[in-house]
């Protein structure tokens, strides 16, 4: 057994019930990711375009992939086509974006609306309160080629594993609000990295990206 692989085992057997494992590929070889997919794996992450598009089409075709980084709405259209899931949809321009690459592809894609909730400037996001403007007030029925699937967030990167699990309490209260006015559809929280994911999953996250665990450190 490789080391991706066993990796991947390790990790999924600590994984309950109903949590996804996604395996954050980005600056990572192909060969990399074959050895994943060979051990199993399923559902990739990646963060920059280039990268996503130079990948896929070398890649078994019933990979599900998600995309996880800062997304430019120019760039929306060059993955539109076969992207399984955008995890950072992080304002409404770009939810409208991917709503209209989205109908000229006829798909309806499934996105994650990035939620604000680290103390670190740098990250993106909705705030709580734009979040629950955009699905309250039916901001987001204007885009009917798009899924709203969940929440995604970023805790900040800190050893304080109290203010980590804070973020995450947070995010998996906003969450609990918003699913009864989200509907059925709104059934994924996107919480929890390599650093992070155990406390995460204490917290309620359905979905873990892991990148490092996986793979190692990036190669960039």
């Amino acid at each position: 057994m490789s080391t991706i692989a066993g990796n991947i085992a390790r990790i999924r057997s600590g994984l309950p019930a109903g949590v996804t494992l996604l395996a954050v590929s980005k600056f990572h070889p192909v060969e990399a990711l074959r050895e994943a997919y060979d051990a199993g794996q399923r559902v990739f992450g990646e963060n920059r375009v280039q990268e996503l598009l130079a990948k896929q089409p070398l890649l078994p075709p019933d990979i599900e992939w998600h995309f996880i980084g800062s997304l430019q709405t120019n760039k929306v259209k060059h993955i539109a086509p076969f992207i399984h899931t955008i995890q950072s949809i992080d304002s409404l321009t770009l939810l409208k974006e991917v709503d209209r690459q989205a109908a000229r592809c006829n798909r309806a894609l499934r996105i994650l609306l990035e939620i604000h909730i680290a103390a670190e400037t740098s990250k993106h996001g909705f705030s709580p309160d734009e979040c629950r403007t955009l699905l309250r007030h039916g901001r987001a029925d204007a885009c009917p080629h798009v899924c709203i699937g969940g929440l995604m967030g970023m805790a900040t990167f800190t050893d304080n594993m109290e203010q980590v699990r804070q973020e995450f309490c947070s995010l998996r209260t906003l969450f609990d609000e918003l699913k009864p006015i989200a509907g059925d559809a709104f059934d994924t929280l996107s919480m929890g990295m390599s650093g992070d994911y155990p406390v995460a999953i204490e917290e309620g996250s359905t979905f873990i990206r892991v990148g490092t665990a996986i793979f190692g450190e990036r190669i960039i």
